[in-house]
C-alpha cells in the first residue's frame, strides 16, 4: 500500500522575466455609509469596485488583474505617488484610533478554476507624525514571470486507501504518548485474536491535531502507519501476557491557526490496527552516531497549558471561553514544573476577553509578580466582546518571558471592571512554557530541547533520576519511531543524537503506559475506499454530495435526480467514511475539504474538474455538542474572529476554495488574511436535521423540475424595497433596485417586472410600531400566484424583512406555492441564519415550508453592510438573469461568479441554500406575436379598445426565429394595460440635504387585461377575449406576455411584445347585463355545501361569462373572497383566476384559506364581468380542528344496488392517507364481508371504495337490507372515527 500524498509541480519550459509597473488613481468621493444596522456609520469614500470596510480591520482599497503565472510578493513593490493630509473630522465616524500608522500593503495571486489574478489591498487612509493621510495615487512594480506551462497540481499514488480490505477495528486515545493495547482490550474491540499472527499487526493514524487550514500544508489523506513494537510477537501467537505499544498523538496540542489547545471538533484522536496482510513497521534500535558528542544536552523545553471550553460569548466563531469574572473577579491558577531551571524565564500566553460597555482591564502575575495588564475596550454596536492577550511566544518583544521562583508558578488573573457591574471578563487560556532540568519523575514524559534546532554536530542527551526509564523513543517521524533501552536501569541514562533538527522523545516508564479506548459504536470498520473507487478511476466528477448516513438515502435521491435530470456523474459520499479516509477518524472540516479539493485536481482536464458541491445537513457554531438541540450534521468553516456579527461568520466557501494557498479564508486570522481566497466550485448546503425534513426538501427540489411546476409564474420577478427612514436608504436601497429592476425588463423583456415599493403602501401605526399590511399581504399573494424570484434589498434581521415587519418568519411558514416555488434573494442581516439550533430563522422556515415557501435561497446569515449588499445584488442579478446571453447557469455557480467578483471579505455571510446544480427555471426563447385580429402585426393593427373583442395570434420559434412546426403544447397569455407611471409616498417625511421629500418615481406594469390559455398546434396558437370596460382610455403601447409548456416533454418558452396600442372605448360593443355565472367548492369539485374541512381549505371558484371575466383591479371590481362577512379584509383573487384553454368565457381561480377557527363558516364571492356586471355567491362549510378526525355525510351510491355501490364519505383529512375499513352485516349482526383500503384524497370527499355485492367468499349475498359500519383511522395521528347506515340489496 503506497503512501497517499499531494504533490505539486512546478513546470517551466520556457521561462521569461518582464519588470513592469502599474499606476492607480484613488477617486476619493463623499463619505458613504458603511453601518450594517439602521443607524449610520460614514466613513471616506472612494471607487465602489475598490472599497470595503470592516470594523474589526478598517478602511482597505483592494484590487486585482488577471495574470498568466505567479507573482512572488516579494517581487512586488509598492509606492504611494501622491498623498495629502486630511483633517480628523474628514474621517467622520471612523476613529482615529482605528488606522494603522502605515499602508499596511499585502499581496498574494489568487486561482479560480485555473484563472490566476493578484490581488493587493492596503489602508489608503492611515495615521503617521501626528497626521492623517490619504493615498490619491500610488504605483506597483512587479516581475511578471511568463512561462509556457502554468501551475499543475497533481494528486499522486491515489490508489487505494488503508481501509479497503481487512479486518480494521477503530479505537481511540485522549492524551498524547505511549500506549499499551493487551489482549483484552483487543478482544473487547471484537478482534479474533487467537487466529492473528502478531507479526502483521499494524495500527494506522495521524493523531488527534486539527488538519491546517491552508491547502498546501496538508500532506497526508490516508490514515499512516504508525511504528509498533509488539512484545511476544516472536513466536507468531498473541498470547496472554503479550501486548502492543505504540506513540499516539491526542487531540490537546498549541494549534497557531486557531490559537487554542483545544481540537475544535473532537477531543479525542482516533487509530485503526488490523491483523490482516503482511507485517508491520516496528520499533527499531536507534543508531547513534559514531562521532564524540561536541555538547551535552540535559535540560528540556516543558509547555503546560489551562484551557476549558465551556462557551460561546455570542454564538459566533469558533472562540471558546472557560471561566467567567463578574462577582468573583479574581482567580488563581496552579501549574507544577518538576526540576524547572530557575534561573532561565518563562514564556506565557494569557488571552482574555470581556463584555462591557465601559473600557475593562485585567491584569496578571506569576507568584505574586505582575507582568501584565491587558486593557480592553469597550464594546459598540460592531464589535459586541473584546479580547487581549499576553504571547511571548508571539510577541517576544512587547511581551518578554519573565523570571519567577520555584517549580510551583501560580497565575493569579483579576478583572477590573471600571465599576461598572454589568461588566463579565473571560478566560480563553493560559500556557506557560519552562525548561526543565532532564530527569525521571517515576512516569512517562515527553521532551524535547528546541535549542538543538540551531545547534550543529552530535550532541548528548543525558537523564538523571532515569532508573525506572526503561527505554527512550524518538518519535519525530511516527512511522520509523527508534529506541534507546536502558536495560542496566543507569541512575543516569545518556544516548546521542545528531544536532540541527527539531527532534521529540519520550522517556518509557515500564510502570506507567496508558489505556487506549474504545469507540461508542462497533469497533470493526465497514471497508471502504474513496480513493479507489473515486479518485483512481480519474474520471470527469461533475458534483459531489457529502451527507451524514443518517440522511444519506434523502442524499441519493437528490442525486439520483441529478443525475437522470442533468445528465451529471454524482457522487455522495458520508461523513463517516471521509473522516475514517481523510482525517484518520477526527471529525474535522478539513477533510471534508481535503476529499473535494483531492476530486477537483484529479479531473483529466480543467474543463472537466468538480463543478457542484453538496453539503447535505444542517450545520451549528457548536462542533462539539454543548449545547442542547445541537444538530450539527454537516459542519461548516467558522472564523477565529468571534466578537462581530458581521465579521464572525460560518461560510462555506472553505469547502470551495482549493488552489494550493488557499484555507484560511478570513482576514487578520492569526497565520493571515484569507480574504482573497477564490472560489473554485459551486456549493451549495441542504438545511436537513432529520430525515423527514430532508425528504421533504428534496420533494420539493425535485418537484421544481417537474412537469407539473411549468406555468406562466416562470415570467414573473418581483422586487421588494425598505421604506426610507434615512435619506441615504433613498438612493442606496429604494433607487437601486428599481433600476435593477427596469434592467432586468430590459435585458430580458419576457420578464414581467413586479414592484413592491413599501413605500408607496401607506404606513400605519400600531402598539408594536409602523407597519405595513398591505405590502405584506402583496407579497404573499405574489408569491402564492408565483414568482421566478423575488429580490428584497433593505434591513431585516431573523425574524423579518425591514423594521416594519412586511415579511416574516410566521409568513413563511403559511406560504402555499407548492407548484411555483422561487429563488428568494434577501441579501440582508441575517435573515437566514441556521447555525443557531435554538432559533430558527425566516429563510429557514422558507426552506423548510413542505407546502411551498422557497426552492433555493440566496441569503445571509450574517449582518452585512447596506453597500455591499447594493453592490452584491448589482453583480449577481447581472449573473442571475444571464445578461447579454441566454446561457442559464446554476444558481450556485452565479453566487460563486459574483463572490469572486466581490472584494469585500464580508461577502462569506452569504450563502445559497438548496442543491448547487440547480438552475433557475427560464423559459427558451421565443413566442411571437403574429397578428390581431387577423391582420399581421407588419401593418396597422387595431387599437385595443375597451368593451372590444380581440384575437390574437402567434406562433412558438427557435433562437433563430424559425417556427417550430413539430410543436405541440398550452400557452398562457397574460395581457396587460399600459405601464403606470407611480410614487412612493414618503411615509417617513425623510428629506434630502436641500430639505426636499424622497419621493421615487417609478414605472409598474399595467392592469391585467386578460390572463388565459390556448392551444398550440404546430407551432401556433390563437385566443380571443374581451377587453375590459375598466381599461384606461388614453391610448398607448401596452404589453402582451406569452409562456407555453410543451406536450409530453419537460419544455417551455417565453415571448413577449409591446407594440400593442391599448386605449380607447368600443362605443359599438354589444349590450351585456348579466353578471357571470359562479360556482363555488372546497379543494375540488365534490364538495358539498355545508361539507366539513380543515382549518386551511383551498377556495375553489368556477366562473362563466359570454365576455370573460374582469381582473384589471378596477376601483371597486376586484374579483374577491370575504369570509364570514369580514369586508374589511377582502381576498383579492385577481392574479389567482385564469380562462381556459381556447375558451375564455370561462376560468377558475384557486386560493387557500388560513387558519380558520372550527365551526361553521360562510365564504362569499364576487366577481365582475368585462362589462363590470356583478355576482356573488355564497358557500357555507365546516371547519373541524386539525387534531379531531371528522367523518360525516356516510353513504353508499347508488343504493339500493344490484352488484355494484361506492361508499361515499367526507373527511378533514386531505392529502393523508387514511386506513378505511368497511364491514356489511346482516341484521342480526353476522359479518359476511371486510373491506380494508388505504384512502388518500386531495379533497374531503372519498368515494374510492366500492363493492360488487358479494361476501369474502366470492359469492352472491341474498337481497335485503343490511347494516355497513365504515371505520376511518388517521396513519398520523392514529385516530379514528367510525358511522353506522344502511344499504338495500335488490
Amino acid at each position: 500500500m503506497r503512501t497517499y500524498i499531494f504533490t505539486t509541480f512546478l513546470l517551466f519550459i520556457t521561462s521569461v522575466f518582464f519588470a513592469q509597473q502599474k499606476e492607480f488613481s484613488i477617486n476619493w468621493e463623499e463619505s458613504v455609509n458603511v453601518s450594517t444596522s439602521d443607524k449610520t456609520y460614514y466613513v471616506p469614500g472612494f471607487n465602489n469596485q475598490y472599497f470595503s470596510f470592516s470594523p474589526v480591520y478598517g478602511l482597505k482599497y483592494s484590487n486585482r488583474w488577471e495574470v498568466k503565472s505567479g507573482l512572488s510578493p516579494s517581487s512586488v513593490k509598492f509606492t504611494p505617488l501622491v498623498t495629502n493630509t486630511i483633517s480628523i473630522q474628514d474621517l467622520k465616524d471612523l476613529p482615529l484610533e482605528a488606522l494603522p500608522t502605515s499602508p499596511q500593503f499585502d499581496s498574494r495571486t489568487s486561482v479560480s478554476r485555473g484563472k490566476s489574478n493578484f490581488e493587493f489591498s492596503f489602508s489608503p487612509v492611515y495615521y503617521a507624525d501626528n497626521q492623517v493621510y490619504k493615498i490619491e495615487r500610488f504605483r506597483i512594480e512587479y516581475t511578471d514571470g511568463r512561462s509556457s506551462s502554468n501551475f499543475i497540481s497533481i494528486i499522486q499514488a491515489a490508489d487505494n486507501s488503508v481501509l479497503s480490505s481487512g479486518d480494521i477495528y477503530k479505537f481511540s486515545v485522549d492524551k498524547t504518548g505511549i500506549f499499551k493495547l493487551d489482549k483484552r482490550f483487543l478482544e473487547s474491540l471484537g478482534m479474533n485474536v487467537r487466529s492473528i499472527n502478531p507479526q502483521n499487526l499494524k495500527i494506522y493514524g495521524n493523531g488527534g491535531a486539527m488538519l491546517p487550514l491552508r491547502n498546501k500544508d496538508n500532506q497526508f489523506f490516508d490514515p499512516q502507519e504508525n511504528t509498533i513494537r509488539v512484545v511476544g510477537e516472536a513466536d507468531g501467537r498473541f498470547d496472554d501476557e503479550d501486548y502492543i505499544l505504540f506513540y499516539a498523538e491526542g487531540s490537546l496540542g498549541f494549534n497557531a491557526e486557531s490559537l487554542t489547545h483545544i481540537n475544535a471538533y473532537t477531543d479525542k484522536s482516533y487509530y485503526f490496527i488490523t491483523a490482516s496482510g503482511g507485517a508491520g513497521l516496528r520499533v527499531q534500535e536507534q543508531q547513534q552516531p559514531i562521532e564524540a558528542a561536541a555538547s551535552v544536552i540535559n535540560t528540556f523545553d516543558d509547555y503546560q497549558f489551562y484551557e476549558v471550553d465551556e462557551r460561546n460569548l455570542l454564538n459566533l466563531g469558533r472562540r471558546w471561553f472557560g471561566e467567567r469574572f463578574d462577582v468573583i473577579n479574581e482567580q488563581n491558577f496552579e501549574f507544577n514544573f518538576p526540576n524547572r531551571v530557575v534561573s532561565e524565564p518563562i514564556d506565557i500566553r494569557l488571552y482574555v476577553a470581556a463584555i462591557s460597555e465601559s473600557p475593562t482591564v485585567f491584569t496578571a502575575s506569576v507568584n505574586g509578580n505582575q507582568f501584565a495588564n491587558l486593557p480592553l475596550l469597550a464594546i459598540n454596536e460592531s464589535i459586541l466582546a473584546r479580547g487581549a492577550a499576553y504571547d511571548s511566544y508571539r510577541f517576544p518583544d512587547a511581551n518578554p518571558g519573565i523570571q519567577a521562583n520555584g517549580d510551583q508558578l501560580n497565575v493569579q488573573i483579576n478583572y477590573l471592571n471600571n465599576g461598572n457591574p454589568s461588566s463579565t471578563g473571560f478566560l480563553d487560556f493560559i500556557a506557560i512554557g519552562a525548561e526543565r532540568k532532564l530527569q525521571g519523575t517515576g512516569e512517562q514524559f515527553s521532551f524535547a530541547n528546541n535549542s538543538v534546532i540551531n545547534a550543529a554536530g552530535v550532541g548528548k542527551y543525558e537523564i538523571a533520576n532515569a532508573a525506572t526509564i526503561s527505554e527512550v523513543w524518538e518519535v519525530t517521524n511516527k512511522a520509523a519511531v527508534t529506541s534507546v533501552s536502558n536495560k542496566e536501569g543507569l541512575s543516569i541514562f545518556s544516548f546521542k543524537s545528531r544536532l540541527g533538527v527539531s527532534r521529540k522523545f519520550v522517556a518509557l516508564d515500564a510502570n506507567d503506559f496508558y489505556v487506549p479506548q474504545q469507540v461508542n459504536q462497533s469497533a470493526l470498520v465497514q471497508n471502504q475506499n474513496i480513493k479507489g473507487s473515486i479518485l483512481a478511476a480519474r474520471g470527469a466528477i461533475d458534483y459531489l454530495m457529502i451527507t451524514s448516513d443518517l440522511l444519506r438515502p434523502q442524499a441519493e435521491r437528490l442525486a439520483n435526480h441529478n443525475r437522470n435530470f442533468r445528465g451529471l456523474n454524482v457522487k455522495v459520499v458520508s461523513l463517516e467514511e471521509i473522516y475514517n479516509e481523510f482525517s484518520s477518524g477526527n471529525p474535522d472540516i478539513g477533510a471534508i475539504r481535503n476529499l473535494i479539493r483531492n476530486v477537483y485536481e484529479s479531473a483529466p482536464s480543467l474543463e472537466e474538474r468538480l463543478k457542484y458541491v453538496c453539503l447535505f445537513g444542517d450545520t451549528s457554531f457548536d462542533y462539539k455538542d454543548r449545547i442542547s438541540n445541537n444538530n450539527n450534521i454537516v459542519p461548516t468553516f467558522n472564523t477565529y474572529f468571534s466578537f462581530s456579527q458581521s465579521q464572525s461568520y460560518m461560510t462555506d466557501d472553505y469547502f470551495g476554495s482549493l488552489d494550493p494557498e488557499e484555507g484560511i479564508i478570513e482576514n487578520g486570522s492569526p497565520v493571515g488574511n484569507g480574504g482573497a481566497d477564490r472560489l473554485d466550485v459551486a456549493v451549495g448546503r441542504i438545511l436537513a436535521d432529520t430525515p423527514q425534513l430532508a425528504n421533504s426538501v428534496v420533494d420539493k427540489i425535485i418537484s421544481y423540475d417537474s412537469q407539473t411546476a411549468l406555468g406562466r409564474w416562470r415570467n414573473n420577478f418581483l422586487l421588494v424595497s425598505d421604506d426610507v427612514d434615512l435619506p441615504w436608504e433613498f438612493e442606496e436601497l429604494e433607487s437601486t433596485i428599481d433600476a435593477l429592476g427596469d434592467q432586468i425588463q430590459i435585458e430580458k423583456p419576457f420578464i414581467n417586472v413586479k414592484k413592491i415599493h413599501s413605500d408607496s403602501y401607506v404606513q400605519q401605526a400600531s402598539a408594536g410600531g409602523n407597519r405595513y399590511p398591505e405590502v405584506n399581504e402583496d407579497i404573499v399573494n405574489e408569491l402564492e400566484a408565483g414568482v421566478l424570484v423575488m429580490a428584497y434589498l433593505g434591513h431585516g434581521g431573523e425574524n423579518t424583512l425591514a423594521s416594519e415587519f412586511i415579511f416574516t418568519r410566521d409568513n413563511a411558514k403559511a406560504l402555499n406555492n407548492s407548484d411555483r416555488l422561487p429563488l428568494i434573494v434577501t441579501v440582508t442581516c441575517e435573515f437566514t441564519r441556521f447555525d443557531n439550533p435554538n432559533r430558527t430563522a425566516a429563510g429557514e422556515e422558507l426552506f423548510w415550508n413542505s407546502q411551498g415557501g422557497a426552492v433555493g435561497l440566496v441569503a445571509t446569515t450574517r449582518e452585512i453592510s447596506v453597500r455591499l449588499g447594493v453592490s452584491f445584488n448589482q453583480q449577481l442579478t447581472s449573473e442571475l438573469f444571464s445578461f447579454g446571453t441566454n446561457e442559464i447557469k446554476s444558481v450556485a455557480e452565479n453566487l460563486r461568479e459574483t463572490k469572486n467578483q466581490i472584494n469585500d471579505d464580508n461577502r462569506r455571510v452569504i450563502f445559497f441554500i438548496g442543491d448547487p446544480a440547480m438552475k433557475l427555471g427560464f423559459a427558451k426563447p421565443d413566442i411571437r406575436l403574429t397578428s390581431i385580429n387577423d391582420t399581421p402585426l407588419t401593418q396597422q393593427i387595431d387599437t385595443l379598445k375597451a368593451l372590444s373583442r380581440v384575437r390574437m395570434a402567434g406562433e412558438i420559434v427557435d433562437a433563430s426565429g424559425n417556427r417550430l412546426s413539430a410543436y405541440s403544447g398550452d400557452l398562457s397569455a397574460t395581457v396587460y394595460d399600459k405601464y403606470v407611471n407611480r410614487q412612493t409616498l414618503g411615509n417617513d417625511g425623510t428629506r434630502n440635504a436641500a430639505g426636499e421629500l424622497l419621493i421615487l418615481d417609478f414605472k409598474s406594469l399595467g392592469a391585467v387585461l386578460y390572463r388565459g390559455q390556448a392551444s398550440v398546434q404546430n407551432g401556433v396558437f390563437n385566443f380571443e377575449f374581451v377587453v375590459p370596460k375598466d381599461a384606461s382610455i388614453p391610448i398607448g403601447n401596452g404589453r402582451v406576455n406569452f409562456y407555453s409548456k410543451r406536450t409530453g416533454i419537460f419544455e417551455d418558452q417565453a415571448g413577449e411584445d409591446q407594440r400593442i396600442l391599448v386605449g380607447g372605448l368600443n362605443e359599438d360593443a354589444p349590450e351585456d347585463n348579466e353578471g357571470p355565472l359562479i360556482n363555488l367548492y372546497m379543494n375540488d369539485e365534490g364538495f358539498v355545501n355545508g361539507g366539513i374541512t380543515n382549518t386551511s381549505p383551498t377556495l375553489l371558484v368556477k366562473l362563466e361569462d359570454e365576455n370573460g371575466i374582469n381582473t384589471a383591479s378596477g376601483i371597486g371590481h376586484d374579483l374577491i373572497a370575504i369570509v364570514d362577512g369580514d369586508e374589511e379584509n377582502p381576498i383579492i383573487l385577481n392574479d389567482f383566476y385564469e380562462s381556459d384553454i381556447d375558451n375564455f368565457n370561462i376560468g377558475k381561480a384557486l386560493r387557500k384559506l388560513r387558519d380558520l377557527e372550527p365551526g361553521m363558516h360562510v365564504v362569499t364571492v364576487i366577481a365582475w364581468d368585462t362589462y363590470n356586471n356583478s355576482s356573488t355567491a355564497d358557500l357555507q362549510f365546516i371547519v373541524a380542528g386539525d387534531d379531531e378526525l371528522k367523518l360525516d355525510r356516510v353513504l353508499n351510491y347508488p343504493n339500493p344496488f344490484v352488484n355494484y355501490t361506492e361508499f361515499w364519505f367526507n373527511h378533514n383529512r386531505p392529502f393523508e392517507p387514511l386506513e378505511v375499513q368497511v364491514q356489511i352485516f346482516t341484521i342480526s349482526g353476522k359479518v359476511v364481508k371486510t373491506i380494508n383500503q388505504l384512502v388518500n384524497t386531495t379533497g374531503f370527499l372519498s368515494r374510492e371504495i366500492t363493492w360488487n355485492g358479494l361476501d369474502d367468499f366470492g359469492q352472491k349475498i341474498g337481497k335485503g337490507v343490511y347494516v355497513y359500519k365504515i371505520t376511518v383511522k388517521s396513519t398520523l395521528t392514529n385516530k379514528k372515527v367510525e358511522k353506522i347506515e344502511k344499504l338495500v340489496i335488490l
